[in-house]
Order: C-alpha cells, then structure tokens, then sequence
C-alpha cells in the first residue's frame, strides 16, 4: 500500500468514508474496511509530514535558521 500515490490514498480513503456512512456493509466488512482505511489516513499523515519537511529545508536561509510568514498571494491583474 505504501507505493500508492497521496492523491489515490486521499481518493480511496474517502470512497472508503463514503461506503461507511452509507451503513449497507456487514458488520466484518465494515471492519476491514475501516482497517484500511485507518492505513490510508496514516499513510496520507506521513505523506504530509514528509512534505512539510521538504519544504522547511526549501526555505532556510543562508544561516539554516527557518522562519514562518504569510503566504502572499498576488492579485491577478483583471
């Protein structure tokens, strides 16, 4: 499951919500699936934290240190 993308975990892991809150799978069916689905959101966590760790090594400056700010988007020129 690890080799998943994090867009097909975070697609799987809601058609997975989607099947549970419709309450029609048997009870051991719900089981398994909520199994899995326990998996996909861990794996989605550690996708995001790998990410946020990326981008914290992007933005250090010249002395190592990283500092947070807002993030300013532009506005398009109409």
């Amino acid at each position: 499951m690890s080799d998943l993308k994090f867009e097909d975990c975070l697609t799987r892991l809601e058609q997975i919500v989607t099947a549970l809150e419709a309450g029609n799978l048997p009870l051991e069916e719900s089981l398994k699936v909520f199994e899995e689905g326990v998996s996909l959101a861990r794996q989605c966590t550690k996708y995001l934290d790998d990410a946020e760790r990326r981008i914290e090594l992007l933005v250090k400056d010249e002395s190592g240190a990283t500092t947070t700010k807002p993030l300013a988007w532009e506005e398009e020129e109409r």
